[in-house]
């Protein structure tokens, strides 16, 4: 299939920051997991791409159990927001095609250009060649999503960057071989500076440097090419670059520049206009615009009509020159043409007379083959072609006089309206109109345009004094009309007594230097005082994004005005947004922003086992604020945790409550769920960035709370991570309590690992702290742990009593979510050890009990228990049913990996069912369902249920090969049981193969083993 959607109006650009565009209008398609999906397609355009690829795309390989289905709603959300969206992207077998055009994509046509481009390069046409180039190259942003995509966006785009510099390097060869040499000299070193390595770059920038009369230079440049080839990589130059050299120290006459033809000028068939938007609130500048027409009217004489308009940065000449150019178009209809000269712009270089002259010509629609490939032959075609058409010039953002003079031309009809910072003095029969500030009655005017007449005209003194404060400066006073205009609320004269202050608001408007820094000092400087702190405090915000409620918390006000602050940073461009509610920072802009607030002093480290900083007087707002933000976010996920996990203890603590900001709504466990899983990596970031500021006791409240989602998501690595960042901070607070916690924690996360050994020694440490500390609860749930621990080394005669003391003290206690766990583990150990009634008792008191809190995720692991005894005991139809009501609950309650154990066990129930094909689709699924690698414990139970499985049904090689991984995953951690059925599991395997002598010796293992941990060989599986 190769059909195309219908939907040609929508283009996408791919090329550097994601864009969709639908004739004029920008269409916003989602968030970034949208982005990344839909660029993954629009790569591949119509191929199939299976989900999984799209998950690895999004996510990399940290993909959470929800993955595929929010790929899923991503694709459907896709297809609403884009016009023609269901035709766009189709649904085909295991995932999904995007049916687009090469002409919707810059890559398609990136990739047309350059293919289009060698052939006209191998076909002789080299003008034609270069001309493609040039526009591919031009389709080139940067790499894809700004290079925020990932490890698979990433590989393709250093694929794509490769074929980018190729297309350069060719394109340099064809400048070179039609006679340029100095004009690409600048070009190459900016080249070569990014990517030192390539010597066909070099190659060419040697030959541009002998042509251009410096043979010395050239020569100079081999041997830096050399030298950094023998540094970097202990190699010297290719054959290619010695033979170039050779030529060069010969003087080789090969080496000589082609001759050029003349330039013939050119008579464009169609009426070009390039002239930005006339402003349809300009205001103001009426004597101007009178003087710059009656001028243009009355003024005599053959030569160009030169208009020279200059003036302060952001005084409006841009406008002014715009405004009437469109009044006089239809005195000059031959053409109205528009160029920036970059005269003033940040991190650019002005453009030189040359590419001035090309670029005009090509609006003009001359044929690339048609342009002198040197600067003076470019130069030459414009003034011959300017001195034969009636048309407007607008030179706009000149440097100085000697950037426009080449472009001129006499005799001509065309009017050459100039704009500059710099007054062109040296601008021969040039009209000068030099622009200052507004006048107090044309800024009035500005603001009630801008604001609205009657909110305006209800202050007008205060509309008067912020005139002043902006300087009458057209820009200021947009800006600060435009702020008033989104706050409502907000009167004019609060407005002027924030601004009041600003004493560097003025100055920095008038920066004739721009360079990244400069450019956001510009902005930030512009604001008022509050909202400049008010940015300095955000940027201490670790995440990637942040929410109102966060950013009310470190600003330390309300959601609301929060929101404010955020959308008056978004609409200073100081602040992006990639949905809505949620604000990120650029990450130049976030440096920018925490280098401000480094600025303001240097942090003096903390008394040991302090909880405040002794802080320079820069720190102390910042302490402040990250203190609210960590205060916000412990309140946050009290809330959300007490909702998800029903009946969980809430740790103690002390000294009287904290005054807390507001929180999101968090009134039922949809919102909580939703607002943890959106919340997850800033709370793990918070909870690092507690650690730096050394605000211990948040660490470790903190990461008790995180710790939950983490567990049920299935983030392993993250959970032991954060548990041992919680154990370092609470041994520096020298809590012996909040320690207790942390060790338990950890404990936890590493029998989920499999790191055993280190869970024993956090669970003994912290079973100590807690009896130490007369801690009932602490004790029950440490030796619980303990006694977990020890059942998964199999060792389930030191394990039983400590798991029976738990349950007793968490019964004593009323901890009935802890009793319940507990419960579970019991009957677990239990089954394992082939006690199957005992484990059905165990398991059925930790269902009711679950049940009666109402604590689905306890209920699940119980029923998953309780289905395993019943296995045991040979009732099978009870177990199956007790695995339907599991797999019902399970939702997003259960993490992948347990999920997997369920569906597990649900195939060999189908299995001994005679519901083969059921059984093999949840087979199928519990092996593929999540990267089990990690979690080595279901990882070994999930492979032994599936193979015997397969046993069962003949598939004797699949079996011994499941067993097999679930031995090696077992044995690596010392998973007693696990490993003892794989062994007997492959004994089975190899007996029916017909290797029986290697059956005996599997056999015999496992029967040790089993004789070891006191379970008999009759109930071992």
């Amino acid at each position: 299939m190769n059909e195309v959607a219908e939907t040609h109006g929508v283009q996408f650009r791919i090329l550097g920051s994601f864009e969709c565009w639908d004739g004029n209008d920008r269409i916003r398609v989602g968030g970034p997991v949208h982005e990344k999906v839909l660029v993954t397609l629009l790569l591949e355009p119509q191929r199939v791409l299976p989900v999984f690829r799209l998950v690895e795309a999004a996510w990399d390989e940290n993909a959470p159990a929800t993955a595929a289905h929010q790929v899923r709603k991503a694709v459907a959300e896709l297809r609403q927001r884009i016009p023609g969206g269901r035709d766009l992207i189709v649904t085909e077998g295991p995932g999904y095609r995007a049916l687009t055009a090469p002409t919707q994509v810059d890559l398609g046509r990136f990739t047309e250009g350059l293919k289009q481009a060698r052939e006209a390069a191998a076909a002789g046409q080299s003008a034609y060649a270069m001309t493609t180039l040039r526009e591919a190259l031009a389709l080139w942003r940067g790499p894809l999503l700004s290079g925020t995509g990932g490890s698979v966006l990433s590989a393709a785009s250093a694929a794509l960057e490769e074929r980018r510099l190729t297309a350069v390097e060719q394109l340099f060869d064809l400048r070179l071989a039609s006679g340029e040499g100095s004009e690409i000299i600048g070009e190459l070193r900016e080249f070569i500076d990014a990517h030192p390595l390539r010597e066909t770059l070099r190659g060419q920038l040697m030959l541009a440097l002998f042509r251009s009369g410096r043979q010395a230079d050239a020569l100079e440049e081999f041997a830096k090419v050399r030298d950094y080839l023998i540094d970097e990589l202990g190699i010297g130059p290719g054959d290619a670059l010695s033979e170039l050299h050779n030529a060069v120290l010969r003087n080789s006459p090969e080496l000589a520049p082609p001759q050029l033809p003349a330039a013939v000028p050119f008579t464009p068939e169609d009426k070009p206009s390039t002239l930005p938007y006339d402003l349809r609130d300009f205001t103001g500048r009426e004597a101007e615009v009178s003087e710059l027409l009656g001028f243009v009217e009355e003024a005599p004489g053959s030569g160009p009509l030169i208009v020279a308009i200059d003036g302060m940065g952001g005084s409006g000449k841009t406008s002014l020159a715009v405004r009437a150019a469109h009044q006089l178009a239809e005195n000059y209809p031959d053409a109205q043409l528009y160029i920036d000269l970059r005269g003033f712009t940040p991190n650019g270089r002005p453009l030189s007379a040359g590419a001035a002259a090309e670029a005009l010509l090509r609006m003009l629609g001359v044929p690339g083959d048609r342009i002198p490939d040197d600067a003076e032959g470019r130069i030459a075609l414009w003034r011959r072609t300017m001195s034969t058409h009636r048309m407007i010039l607008l030179l706009d953002n000149a440097m100085d006089d000697s950037q426009v003079r080449p472009l001129l031309t006499s005799p001509t009809e065309t009017l050459v309206l100039v704009t500059s910072r710099a007054l062109l003095v040296d601008l021969d029969a040039a009209h000068t109109v030099s622009l200052g500030v507004m006048p107090p009655s044309d800024s009035v005017a500005l603001v009630e345009g801008v604001l609205g007449r009657t909110r305006a005209q209800n202050e007008p003194e205060a509309v008067a004094q912020l005139t002043e404060l902006c300087g009458h400066l057209p820009l200021a006073l947009r800006i600060a009309a435009a702020r008033l205009r989104k706050r409502p609320r907000w009167t004019v004269r609060y407005l002027v007594n924030r601004l009041r202050d600003d004493a560097h608001r003025l100055a920095e408007l008038n920066s004739g230097e721009r360079s990244v820094e400069v450019t956001l000092r510009l902005s930030y400087e512009g604001l008022a005082a509050e909202t400049r702190e008010a940015f300095r405090l955000l940027g201490q915000h670790p995440g990637s994004e942040i929410d109102t409620y966060a950013a009310g918390a470190l600003l330390g006000i309300s959601a609301r005005e929060a929101e404010e602050v955020l959308e008056y940073l978004l609409d200073m461009h100081l602040l992006q947004q990639h949905e809505t509610g949620r604000y990120a920072f650029h990450d130049l802009v976030r440096s920018f922003a925490q280098n401000l607030a480094r600025g303001g002093g240097t942090r003096r480290q903390p008394e040991a086992g302090g909880e405040q900083h002794a802080a320079a007087d820069g720190d102390d707002e910042i302490m402040r604020a990250v203190g609210r933000l960590l205060d916000f976010a412990l309140a946050a996920t009290d809330a959300a945790c007490d909702l998800l996990f029903p009946g969980r203890a809430r740790v103690e603590r002390s000294g009287p409550p904290t005054p807390t900001a507001e929180l999101p709504p968090l009134e039922t466990v949809e919102q909580a769920r939703d607002w943890l899983e959106r919340e997850q990596d800033s709370l793990l970031a918070v909870v690092s960035l507690a650690y730096r500021w050394e605000m211990d006791r948040h660490v470790g409240l903190l990461a008790a709370n995180v710790v939950f989602p983490l567990d049920l998501r299935g983030r392993l690595e993250e959970f032991r991570e954060l548990g041992r960042i919680a154990v370092a901070a609470t041994r520096r607070l020298d809590d012996a309590a909040l320690l207790r916690l942390s060790l338990s924690n950890l404990a936890v996360a590493c029998w989920k690992l499999g790191h055993l050994t280190e869970g024993i020694a956090m669970s003994e440490e912290a079973l100590a702290l807690a009896i130490g500390l007369d801690d009932r609860r602490g004790e029950a749930k440490d030796t619980g742990v303990l006694g977990l621990l020890l059942s998964t080394l199999g060792r389930y005669d030191e394990a039983l009593p400590r798991l029976q003391q738990s349950i007793e003290i968490k019964r004593q206690l009323g901890a009935e979510r802890a009793e319940a766990e507990s419960l579970t583990n019991l009957s677990s150990l239990y089954a394992e050890w082939g006690r199957y009634p005992e484990a059905v008792e165990a398991a059925t008191r930790s269902v009711t009990l679950s049940r009666s809190i109402g604590s689905v995720d306890k209920e699940v692991e119980g029923l998953t228990d309780l289905a395993v005894a019943r296995i045991g005991l040979g009732e099978i139809g009870a177990a199956s049913d007790l695995l339907a009501r599991a797999r019902k609950l399970a939702g997003e309650v259960m993490s992948p990996a347990d999920l997997s154990l369920v569906l597990a066990l649900s195939a060999e129930v189908a299995d001994r069912l005679g519901e083969s094909a059921q059984a093999t689709e949840w087979g199928e699924s519990a092996l593929h369902l999540g990267d089990l690698s990690g979690v080595p414990m279901r990882e070994a139970a999930v492979h032994n249920i599936i193979g015997r499985f397969h046993t069962r049904n003949g598939r004797y090689a699949t079996a011994f090969e499941l067993h097999a991984r679930a031995r090696d995953a077992a044995s690596r951690i010392g998973y007693r049981v696990e490993e003892a059925r794989a062994l007997a599991g492959m004994a089975d395997a190899l007996e029916q193969m017909g290797e029986r002598e290697a059956a005996a010796t599997h056999r015999e293992s496992a029967r040790e083993a089993f004789d070891a941990m006191g379970i008999p060989t009759s109930r071992a599986a």
